[in-house]
Order: structure tokens, then C-alpha cells, then sequence
């Protein structure tokens, strides 16, 4: 899977941005859009885009190896990686067919958050039981929304293209094609809301730090993030029956 996000509709965290992928501008990168034609020509016969005007672009194919979903519904489209042992549950606690998917299910759940649920974001990833990782894009809120399980047996990696753009994808070469060194491990057990930022939904009430990371050339690369155990948030956001996922993730 790879999705692109254009013109300021994602701001990462700064520390993503390497200086060497500036040092290294003579070595030419690919642009989202090179790698968007590699990514479809390695998967002539099902792989497929969707282009939403000059915002996003979402590109999948189905799975050889690890499970892979994707599912579009009200303008909500997700792609959904790994599976979720407590599926069944879920659908049932959500008012979902019995035979909806994770992909689905997830979009369901993000849906009923944004327009009328009180219950906090991290809340609702916490009882997610599985491997898994997705990223949401909601074009009529312009909103993104990218999570990680924590067990560390789905990876996702993101990155700053040379454009600007920002680029998620469980395939480190097209992110890298693209990204130089500005990108890193999306990390475990964290969410990334595009209005509200990097969150732990682990460990909700600690601040991420930036950890350096450097590559086997000895060069400064995106930097990893972790919890930082010993600073806390002030609060976490009071949420009332106003309060949404599309205004704080």
C-alpha cells in the first residue's frame, strides 16, 4: 500500500526531516508521482490508485504474504494491514454485519467517533486486539488519521518527500525512492492524527520524543519516535458529546 498526502494536508513531526536529504539533492529522488507509476507497474494486474484533486493519492494491491484490506465508505477510505482477533466482538459492540471486515469495521469506528461518540481516541485503539496498521484519509474533513499496532509484527514507514509531500507505505523502498533520508519506522503502538499530531494511544499522558537515528553510511536519517517516560502532557482533552475525532484525533 502507499499513500501520498500534497500541499500541507499532513505536517509531521519536524524532527522526520533529515538535513542530509538537502545535502544529497544533486543525487536525484523520485517524486511522489515516479513512485506512485513504480508501485502500480509491480503490480500490473491488480494494483490500483485513487487521486482526490491535488490532496491525496491512495494506492493498493492485494495481498501476497500479510493480510491487506481496503475499503472506501462516505468519503472515508481506509487500507487496513493485519488482522484483528477480536473482530467479531467489535462488529457486534458497533451495530456491524457479522460479516464486515477489519477495513470496514475501522471506518465505522472512526465514523461514530467523529460525529457523535464522547470516548476518547486511544481508548478505542487500546481494545483493538491483533496485528494491524491503517491509515484513514476522510476527504470531506481533509482529515488523516494512521495507527500502529504495538506488538511490532506490522511495520509501516513514513516520510518528507523532496515536493513536500508526505508518504505512508508498509514498503520501506518506495518511501525511501522518494524520501532520501527524511523518513523513519512509523512507530508502534502510536496514532497520528493530521490536526492533533504523533500520540502513544499506550501510554496517552506521555510526550513522544524524537530519537536520532543513523543509517549504516554513517548519515543522520529521519528521526525514530518513542515515549518519553519521564515528561507528561498537562491533560489529555476533555471530550464531550461536541468534541470529535475530526477536530483533536
Amino acid at each position: 500500500m502507499l499513500a501520498i498526502f500534497k500541499n500541507g494536508l499532513v505536517n509531521p513531526p519536524k524532527e522526520l526531516h533529515s538535513p542530509a536529504s538537502i545535502q544529497l539533492a544533486s543525487d536525484r529522488s523520485k517524486t511522489s508521482d515516479e513512485t506512485l507509476k513504480e508501485f502500480l507497474s509491480s503490480n500490473p494486474n491488480n494494483g490500483f490508485s485513487l487521486g482526490f484533486v491535488d490532496k491525496a493519492i491512495l494506492a493498493y494491491a492485494p495481498p501476497t504474504s500479510q493480510p491487506r484490506l481496503f475499503c472506501g465508505v462516505d468519503d472515508v477510505y481506509c487500507t487496513f494491514l493485519g488482522n484483528l482477533n477480536n473482530l467479531c466482538n467489535l462488529n457486534k459492540q458497533y451495530g456491524l454485519s457479522k460479516g464486515g471486515n477489519e477495513a470496514m469495521f475501522v471506518i465505522e469506528a472512526y465514523r461514530t467517533l467523529r460525529d457523535r461518540s464522547p470516548i476518547p481516541a486511544h481508548q478505542v485503539l487500546k481494545e483493538l486486539d491483533g496485528a494491524f496498521g491503517f491509515v484513514i484519509y476522510d476527504h470531506k474533513y481533509g482529515i488523516v488519521f494512521a495507527a500502529l499496532g504495538a506488538d511490532k509484527s506490522v511495520n509501516l514507514f513514513w516520510g518528507v518527500a523532496a515536493d513536500g509531500s508526505v508518504m505512508i507505505s508498509d514498503n520501506v523502498a518506495l518511501v525511501k525512492a522518494s524520501c532520501r533520508k527524511s523518513f523513519a519506522p512509523f512507530p508502534p503502538g502510536c496514532m497520528y492524527h493530521s490536526d492533533r499530531g504523533l500520540i502513544s494511544f499506550e501510554h496517552p499522558m506521555h510526550k513522544m520524543k524524537a530519537m536520532p537515528r543513523i543509517d549504516s553510511e554513517g548519515t543522520m536519517c529521519g528521526a525514530y519516535f518513542a515515549v518519553d517516560a519521564y515528561s507528561k502532557t498537562n491533560s489529555m482533552p476533555r471530550v464531550g458529546s461536541a468534541a470529535n475525532w475530526a477536530t483533536w484525533g
